[in-house]
């Protein structure tokens, strides 16, 4: 078994040296590809690749980064710090297109304008990044992705200087628009999104960040200049388009209608408290409980990750993590009376949330807005419970 895994090893080393020799004949196409959006939420952002193509040797490769490094240790928990390490894959064209086609996702490519001498310099350059001493890089979502390496790679492995130039219509956005454009707003995955980033992507993105997402790679990429006058983009095609489906999504199963159900369960049951003078403490018990948790996950990505994007998370102006440590209050027929304090703090935390919202310190979920309200009015309904003589 050993002499077979040395036996492979040797192999691939000297099919990497021999590649590192290639030399990409004249008529040889450096192009990038971007792939559409597709259905999950990982693939909504699309995607990136440089393509590398040589009739005269019979090369078609595509080279992208954005491929999980699976085998690495405690990978989920990686993850979840903002640890993990992403790779630079290597695949025929072939599979790729056959891939990205058969889910129905747009393949564009633009064949950039670059020399004999640049073509192989790029090439070269992306041969000895798929090393497996190299292939490895810490994946950021928002500053180094398989989106931002295509612009910066281009940018090391050519000799001109590159301009991105901004379309004449451009409209800078927050990183928060530029993913709800992709997402949606009410969605679920704009709900956990905006529940788990902070208040840090609601700041204007540069042109030059809008290059985070594919879908601007190709857009700034078209628009580029290198050495200065010349067109950075030769010529564009699209080498597949997506075929139009009815759209799936119901407005029934969105987070706004979800959440407007649950909210109004709260407040009738809010409402039944009310005309029965009683506390229904099952529902206390779990409001405490979901908002707690939540608080407490939205601090562990602020402050014990390496996450850039989950700082300064204004979320847990709702979730708040000491709901956890004051349920003990919500068993007892007569609270403390530093528990009706706190009570009065959690609603003074929700108007304080909304003040955020309606001055642009951070942006929350749509979503939210009806449980907020049924908190809210659950919260005061509560102070005045517990503000009875007799109670």
């Amino acid at each position: 078994m050993k002499i077979k895994l040395l036996f492979i090893t040797l192999l691939l080393t000297v099919v990497s040296a021999f590649a590192q020799q290639i030399q990409l004949s004249p008529d040889a196409k450096v192009s990038v590809l971007t792939m559409g959006p597709g259905e999950s939420l990982n693939d909504a952002f699309g995607h990136n690749g440089f393509r590398i193509s040589d009739k005269n040797l019979g090369l078609d490769v595509v080279y992208g980064y954005g491929e999980y490094d699976f085998d690495a240790p405690n990978f989920y928990l990686k993850f979840a710090q903002g640890k993990l390490n992403y790779l630079i894959s290597r695949h025929h064209f072939s599979n790729i297109y056959n891939h990205y086609s058969a889910a129905n996702r747009t393949i564009t490519e633009q064949v950039l304008n670059l020399s004999t001498e640049e073509k192989q310099k790029l090439f070269n350059y992306l041969e000895n990044n798929y090393k497996p001493e190299n292939r490895r890089y810490l994946y950021d979502f928002f500053y180094d992705n398989c989106a931002t390496r295509i612009r910066d790679v281009s940018l090391k492995a050519t000799d001109r200087d590159i301009k991105f130039n901004a379309p004449d219509d451009a409209e800078l956005k927050t990183f928060r628009s530029l993913i709800h454009d992709h997402v949606g707003l009410n969605t679920w995955g704009s709900f956990g999104i905006d529940i788990a980033l902070g208040s840090v992507i609601d700041r204007p993105a540069s042109a030059y960040e809008h290059m985070f997402l594919p879908a601007y790679i190709n857009t700034y990429f078209e628009n580029a200049t290198i050495g200065g006058s010349e067109q950075l983009v030769q010529s564009s095609s699209i080498l597949y388009k997506k075929k139009e489906n009815q759209d799936s999504a119901s407005f029934l199963f969105s987070p706004l209608m979800i959440m407007g159900l649950l909210a109004i369960l709260i407040l009738f049951i809010t409402y039944k408290d009310f005309k029965n003078n009683s506390r229904s403490k099952w529902l206390d018990l779990t409001l405490f409980t979901l908002t707690g948790l939540i608080g407490f996950l939205i601090l562990f990505l602020w402050f014990a990750t390496d996450h850039t994007a989950t700082a300064h998370n204004y979320n847990v102006l709702w979730a708040f993590p000491l709901n956890l440590f004051a349920m003990s209050q919500l068993l007892k027929p007569k609270a403390s009376q530093w528990f009706n304090r706190y009570l009065k703090f959690l609603i003074i935390m929700l108007c304080l949330m909304t003040m955020h919202w309606l001055i642009g310190v951070q942006v929350f979920a749509i979503g939210l807005m009806p449980l907020l309200i049924a908190l809210l009015i659950r919260y005061i309904y509560l102070v005045r419970f517990y503000n009875q003589p007799s109670k």
